[in-house]
């Protein structure tokens, strides 16, 4: 059985301080798990640290929040792929709809970092999701193929590399709102159809994650909704007992997601 994924974005919270105490309380109630995966991205300053907190802990990745598309150079107050992977990430988040929207990160942006991150040896989360006009619209499946298409567009060994993707309508992000059931396993279904495109029958364990508003009440319906392969929360996670109840939700179904590993 392939494993659901829990993944959490503390955003701009948890400094290496509150980022120690919050795992020293989560692994003490959260033992080793084999049936599921999950992620932690601090913001970068803690990233060093969630990393030191979880060793001997390959059930459970650190990843970046975030990372500049060239290597190294003058680019004051970014991080690049491969100082995230020396202070201990496996996984980048790209393309979060905040840095779309807030940072004015375009298409061919996420194209680059998806690039970057994959000659950093880290796992590219490319985010997609449309915003409220363009749902209204009956734009969503157009938006997110576009913005699908583009974040993988400059990968090199597209054939081989194994990025996740993480549907977050943007409309979702924060508000309390959040897509049904219904609503998330539709636009699931079409990126799976559009990796298959991409990338053929390797499409099935591409994991392909749901975010925008879960909390501990709605995360089982959004896990047992087809081709949902796990959730990326938000607010929810900051809190341990919060994300602890996220992270022990019962599985009512098979998930087919693809099962992450570490490099231990």
């Amino acid at each position: 059985m392939n494993h659901p994924i829990f993944a959490a974005n503390w955003k701009m919270n948890h400094g290496p301080s509150a980022a120690r105490a919050f795992m020293k309380t989560f692994l003490t109630q959260y033992p080793r798990h084999y049936d599921r995966t999950v992620i932690f991205f601090p913001p970068a300053a803690s990233i060093e640290t969630v990393d030191r907190e979880l060793e001997n802990r390959p059930d459970i990745l650190v990843g970046a929040q975030n990372i500049h598309w060239e290597d190294q150079g003058a680019f004051t107050g970014e991080i690049s792929g491969p100082i995230a992977r020396d202070a201990g990430a496996t996984v980048v988040l790209v393309g979060h709809s905040e840095r779309r929207h807030v940072f004015g990160e375009t298409n061919e942006d996420t194209a680059r970092k998806c690039a970057a991150a994959e000659r950093a040896g880290l796992r590219p989360m490319l985010c997609v999701g449309e915003k409220l006009d363009e749902r209204e619209a009956g734009k969503t499946k157009k938006v997110v193929v576009r913005q699908l298409r583009a974040g993988f567009s400059k990968l090199a060994q597209i054939d081989s590399f194994n990025p996740l993707v993480a549907y977050e309508p943007v409309w979702a992000i924060g508000t309390g709102r959040n897509a049904t059931p219904d609503d998330a396993s539709s636009i699931h279904g079409v990126i799976r159809a559009e990796l298959r495109a991409i990338v053929g029958d390797r499409a099935r364990a591409i994991p392909v994650l749901y975010g925008g508003s879960v909390n501990a009440g709605n995360a089982p319906s959004l896990l047992a909704a087809s081709d949902v392969d796990g959730v990326l929360v938000g607010g929810a996670s900051l809190d341990t007992g919060s994300w602890i109840s996220i992270v022990r939700t019962r599985m009512t179904a098979e998930i087919p997601a693809g099962e992450l590993a570490s490099d231990e």
